[in-house]
């Protein structure tokens, strides 16, 4: 089992403070010998929008990291242009010494698509074009563009990145679909455990690792990695006791942009939808209580080392390879960091 850390920070306060507690523990998971750093792409929203630009706060870390690989989790890619974001992560490759890695996601905000309101209908298709793209010009190859006058004009990638191949996620919230077109492309996986159990995620797995046999790739090769929460202290008590209050919080923050992403006519994250109805605030503290305590036994990794073994074990059994570890959900920026030096010793004990 590998390990990284992931960023997705629920801001209200200082943009500035939630930047440099990024750069300090990328500091410490590099120093401790964990694999991977991710920053996602959220826009307009206290609600991850401190973080608009992967491939910005990539750049960031790699001024200060030495060997973790530096992953946009996810990149919207249908709200960019294609040639743009292969250029832009060859730079990041390039400051990192061959670090760079982008999990690809079709988003579902429809807000965020003010950015490119003409992609939000066929977004999906576009992002696994877009894919295909980048990784083509990723390898040296030359993709025809119309330039402004609409002459057919070649593209090719400058900088060269250091990486041959750039290594590949595709992003998926539990739609059994992008587990399959993830494996035919012979791509590696990021889910989460919002939507879905383990359970649910081992038949999943099964059809990725099937998919990607059926397309002529090894099956055993690809990377399923799966966000946690994730907040680690010796003693398991403080940290249950230290995550509560604002894990809460922080999933008051995410049903709010749920519904202002329903309300701007579009579907929530997974493609699903929300009741018109308002909740009523007693039962939305209910049902705050009743996700923490979810998440607190099946999906997360909040906890003890020790403690928290047994999930890891769950994990492997169910065909994760890695777990990207979400430490920011509104945690002061002192428990974060202090969290990094036992998630390294968990890592040590199931690498």
């Amino acid at each position: 089992m590998r390990f990284g850390i992931m960023f997705f920070a629920s801001a209200t306060g200082d943009a500035h403070e939630t930047y440099r507690t990024m750069l300090d523990a990328a500091r410490l998971a590099d120093d401790g010998g964990l694999d991977a750093v991710w920053t996602p792409e959220r826009h307009f929203d206290t609600f991850g929008g401190v973080f608009p630009n992967p491939a910005l706060t990539s750049a960031a870390l790699a001024a200060v990291t030495n060997r973790v690989q530096l992953r946009a989790g996810s990149l919207i890619s249908p709200l960019h242009h294609t040639v743009r974001v292969a250029e832009d992560w060859s730079m990041v490759d390039n400051l990192s010494g061959g670090r760079a890695a982008i999990s690809f996601g079709a988003g579902w905000n429809t807000n965020d698509f003010v950015l490119s309101p003409a992609s939000y209908d066929n977004r999906r298709d576009i992002m696994l074009e877009q894919l295909q793209t980048v990784r083509t010009l990723w390898r040296g190859s030359t993709v025809d563009l119309p330039n402004g006058v609409q002459r057919p004009t070649t593209v090719r990638l400058h900088p060269v990145p250091v990486q041959r191949e750039l290594p590949v996620w595709l992003t998926s919230s539990g739609n059994p679909q992008t587990f399959k077109d993830a494996g035919a492309l012979g791509v590696n996986l990021l889910t989460h455990l919002i939507g879905q159990d383990l359970d649910q995620l081992r038949e999943k797995i099964d059809v990725y690792r099937k998919a990607r046999a059926e397309h002529g790739h090894r099956a055993e090769d690809g990377i399923v990695s799966l966000m946690l929460h994730t907040h680690l202290d010796a003693d398991a008590e403080t940290a249950i006791a230290r995550s509560r209050t604002p894990f809460r919080e922080y999933l008051r923050s995410a049903v709010v942009l749920e519904r202002q992403a329903a309300g701007g006519g579009g579907t929530i994250s997974g493609g699903l939808s929300l009741p018109d109805e308002d909740i009523p605030e007693d039962l939305i503290e209910e049902l705050l209580d009743v996700t923490y305590e979810r998440y607190l036994h099946q999906g997360s990794l909040i906890g003890s080392p020790d403690g928290c073994a047994a999930m890891v074990e769950r994990l492997a059994a169910t065909g994760v390879d890695e777990v990207a570890c979400l430490v920011d959900f509104g945690l002061p920026a002192d428990s974060i960091l202090a969290g990094i030096t036992p998630l390294c010793a968990l890592a040590d004990r199931h690498r």
